[in-house]
């Protein structure tokens, strides 16, 4: 976690410097490339479109690809995903299982996800900005695992041992870090989409870094295929629950809280595909969208494994 805190300290000063170098001749001209996609847009020119998406995404990028703060950001973030993941490592060879069988297990090792997954999709793409999200989301939730669900290592109850658990709440947790990854790029989407909506209007010193981000455009294709990802991979943790369920309660589903939720989840991203897919909600709609559906996955994961009885009440508090 301390590792971590410095990561986000990282991250947080390179924000700043993004600030503080947006009225200088380093701040990409993407403003130009925002109007020529609108342009695009209107004229159904999908080639254009997406040329100028990758073309915003990586001018955005390169002025600070050299920027000391956030090459220490990252190599601080792969340093504590290191520790991270001989933490959970260790925990797994204490119990002799795999480390995700009650709340601060499976907090260690879906927060570990998240941060692997944010680390692979930085090899394809620059999301470096999102480092202050990630870090602090990480610090908050194992914070939380930390102070309020540990507990000692135990043997699992009949219903957990089985090999669906490593692969239902694995499955599971990955599909979460897509959908972490996504939530942020939503979130950054709403701020940017309000900042070019009022461009030349806002007062000076407001999120002048998101002058040197990409464009609301590009920020939300990227969260669509990002939630995509994660959507399947939800799909895949709603089938192998009911198969698991089968095998240790005799039926397929049977309306516990937690299966509920599960497929709340599901139908919020399925309509979010859908939505965006064939009703044309794009921009600020398909954000909220994805939005709700992050927060509908945390409070699956803090409300009702903690304060809501059923058969999946295995936080071990």
């Amino acid at each position: 976690m301390a590792v971590y805190a410095l990561a986000f300290i990282a991250f947080a000063i390179d924000l700043a410097k993004r600030s503080a170098a947006v009225d200088s001749a380093d701040v990409p001209a993407v403003a130009a490339d925002e109007v020529s996609v609108a342009g695009a847009v209107a004229g159904g020119n999908t080639t254009t479109l997406t040329r100028l998406s990758v073309r915003m995404a990586n001018d955005a990028a390169t002025p600070y690809g050299r920027s000391a703060s956030l090459r220490v950001g990252v190599s601080l973030l792969v340093l504590a995903w290191g520790l991270h993941l001989v933490a959970a490592v260790l925990r797994g060879i204490a119990a002799e299982r795999v480390p995700w069988a009650n709340m601060y297990e499976f907090a260690m090792t879906g927060t570990l996800l998240i941060v692997t997954v944010f680390l692979i999709v930085l090899t394809r793409t620059d999301l470096r900005f999102l480092g202050t999200f990630v870090s602090g989301l990480i610090l908050i939730l194992l914070g939380i695992a930390a102070l309020q669900f540990y507990v000692e290592v135990a043997p699992l109850p009949p219903a957990l041992q089985s090999v669906w658990l490593v692969i239902h709440v694995f499955v599971a947790s990955l599909g979460t870090g897509f959908f972490a990854l996504g939530f942020a790029l939503s979130f950054v989407q709403l701020l940017q989409s309000r900042r070019e909506e009022r461009a030349g209007t806002e007062k000076p010193g407001r999120l002048k870094f998101l002058k040197t981000l990409p464009s609301a455009f590009t920020l939300e294709n990227l969260a669509y295929r990002v939630n995509i990802i994660g959507f399947i991979l939800w799909t895949f943790t709603l089938m192998a629950g009911s198969i698991w369920a089968e095998r240790a309660w005799g039926r397929y589903w049977g309306w516990d809280t937690k299966e509920v939720w599960t497929f709340i989840i599901w139908v919020i991203y399925a309509g979010y595909i859908h939505a965006r897919a064939t009703r044309g909600w794009r921009g600020s709609r398909s954000a909220w969208l994805a939005i709700i559906g992050f927060a509908a996955v945390m409070f699956n994961f803090g409300i009702v494994n903690v304060f809501f009885k059923g058969l999946h009440a295995y936080s071990g508090l």
